[in-house]
């Protein structure tokens, strides 16, 4: 294979090198995964348009402070799960890792921030979208805490502290409601919009897809995660049973879509793109079964399942403020 075909397994150290300001924030902002933040982006997005179509309005500083909430919850906890997978062991064990996508940032492991660091910025990234929640639950109402409450605790919670979600076959559920069932219904409902069973058929797409999205970055690293400990779904039940799992979260999106187009909360058109997906999809739940023993075919499967919770969310978004407008 050609030298510059050849994906490399950790950042570059000289890459993020320097002591200016801008060395300083190149360092902490990819610490915390950046190529990761649809996940968080696309949910208040969907969510919002939801709002928008069930109340005909659009509280635009609303809308922003949930985003910049959701945004540094999801950076931060990232950053304290790399802290948390350090310490364990998992991350320094992981050789099969498919780097960006799994096996955490790296930047621990490759010394370009230390440990203590990154649990200062995880902290500081929950600092930050605690001031964004007090001025939140000033403007809507206690509610807002509430949710905020729910989604830090599954998030921190998720690799740290004595429950370690992700280490007891509970991570991906937790990762499912953090970055769906909240978001969506949470988003909704700070634009006005009440809830109803419809809202929260609507938030498990969003839900799945993201699901998806961790089953498959397990997959690389069920080695590294069984020999510590770390008690994932793939690391449970094996490469055909999380094969046939990732399959059926993408059949239940496409179901969801189905059913919310023919009770009329969706246009008719909407499963449309959704069903498309599962043609990549089950490509991917093929790779599963595989896994890292094909890394190429491993990576694009990794990207595939990226790429269909994006174009399935912005559609989501863009089939709300069809409603909305039309």
């Amino acid at each position: 294979m050609p030298a510059d075909t050849v994906r490399s397994t950790n950042p570059l150290p000289e890459n993020f090198t320097g002591s200016s300001i801008t060395a300083r924030a190149k360092r902490l902002f990819h610490a915390t995964r950046p190529k990761f933040f649809p996940a968080s982006v696309l949910p208040v997005l969907a969510g919002t348009a939801w709002g928008v179509a069930s109340t005909g309005g659009f509280d635009a500083s609303v809308f922003l402070l949930a985003l910049l909430a959701t945004v540094c919850v999801h950076a931060g906890c990232n950053v304290l799960n790399d802290v948390g997978d350090d310490s364990g062991g998992t991350d320094r064990q992981n050789d099969d890792r498919v780097y960006p996508y799994t096996g955490g940032s790296r930047f621990i492991q490759t010394g370009i921030l230390n440990a203590v660091t990154m649990a200062k910025l995880g902290t500081g990234l929950l600092v930050v979208a605690a001031l964004a929640g007090v001025v939140l639950i000033a403007t809507k109402g206690i509610v807002v805490l509430y949710l905020g409450i729910a989604g830090v605790l599954l998030g921190v919670f998720y690799s740290l502290g004595p429950l370690r979600l992700n280490s007891i076959g509970l991570g991906e559920l937790a990762v499912g409601i953090s970055f769906g069932v909240l978001p969506v219904c949470g988003s909704a409902w700070l634009q006005g919009a009440g809830y109803s069973h419809d809202l929260l058929l609507f938030s498990i797409p969003v839900s799945t897809w993201v699901i998806a999205i961790l089953l498959i970055n397990e997959v690389p690293d069920i080695k590294a995660d069984g020999a510590t400990g770390k008690r994932t779904l793939p690391v449970r039940i094996g490469l055909p049973a999380t094969a046939a799992v990732y399959a059926g979260l993408h059949l239940a999106a496409a179901a969801a879509v189905s059913y919310l187009a023919y009770a009329g909360a969706l246009p008719w058109w909407a499963p449309s793109v959704p069903l498309l997906l599962l043609a990549m999809t089950f490509r991917a739940a093929a790779a599963i079964t595989v896994g890292i023993a094909n890394r190429d075919r491993m990576t694009a499967a990794i990207e595939s399942t990226l790429a269909v919770h994006t174009i399935g969310a912005v559609w989501l978004t863009g089939c709300m403020l069809f409603m909305a407008w039309s």
